[in-house]
């Protein structure tokens, strides 16, 4: 007679196919987010020249552009908002990443104040403080 053996014949390891595929998906995550946001900050729009202004230093806070185009359309993320959709926007921004976050605003030069006045104003309204405009250097450098 035959007598089982319950011996174990294979070692037991981990199946790393399934991190593997986590690690593919994040890269491919970063890879788009990465393109996306540079997109954003390389949008053609004529900014203005500004006479006096420091550099912006390297921040960890969470940043907001904000776009306004020539024709007076606010664009965040791409997409057409309205003024009345800035302050929405601003407060999804800060429940998701928190209260100490930074506004870009990039303004095409020809645009009244009238246009950028309502981003200002949401900025104020929700607390943000650290609010900054995209503008080219005095000696026109680009």
């Amino acid at each position: 007679m035959h007598i089982p053996s319950y011996a174990r014949s294979k070692e037991v390891g981990f199946n790393m196919t399934p991190m593997i595929d986590v690690v593919f998906l994040l890269i491919i995550f970063f890879l788009v987010s990465s393109h996306l946001a540079k997109q954003e900050s390389q949008m053609d729009i004529d900014l203005p020249n500004a006479e006096s202004g420091l550099e912006s230093e390297a921040s960890t806070n969470p940043r907001i552009v904000i776009n306004v185009t020539n024709s007076g359309q606010l664009l965040i993320s791409g997409r057409r908002i309205t003024a009345a959709e800035v302050e929405d926007r601003l407060i999804e921004h800060v429940e998701n990443n928190g209260p100490n976050i930074e506004v870009r605003i990039r303004s095409d030069r020809q645009i009244p104040f009238a246009q950028v006045r309502p981003v200002m104003l949401a900025c104020a309204k929700m607390g943000i403080w650290d609010v900054a405009f995209s503008v080219y250097p005095a000696d026109g450098g680009r």
